[in-house]
């Protein structure tokens, strides 16, 4: 069963170009179908990965986390809770291709 994760965040308006140049490269993981960057607002965005399974998703965090440190300094904190990512993630359960 597919698998998506979504990450909530936003950018500080110095760091906006960097951190947007940065989410623009390919992201090699192992069992990323697609991904796609959703701008929800001045600087806030969603980050969309579209995996083959839960697996994949758990066997590629490290990476993500790699990542996501190469941009951290970038993001605004979001609250003490959640720090400057609101993730969520779960199986997808129905998909419509037009």
């Amino acid at each position: 069963m597919k698998y998506s994760n979504v990450v909530k965040f936003k950018i500080k308006e110095s760091d906006y170009d960097s951190v947007v140049e940065k989410l623009s490269q390919p992201m090699n993981f192992d069992g990323l179908l697609y991904s796609f960057v959703i701008k929800t607002g001045k600087n806030t965005c969603c980050s969309v990965g579209i995996w083959e399974s839960e697996s994949h998703v758990i066997n590629a965090r490290p990476e993500m986390i790699t990542f996501l440190d190469s941009i951290r300094d970038g993001l605004e904190v979001l609250s003490e809770e959640l720090g400057v990512t609101d993730p969520v993630s779960g199986p997808i359960f129905y998909e419509y291709n037009a």
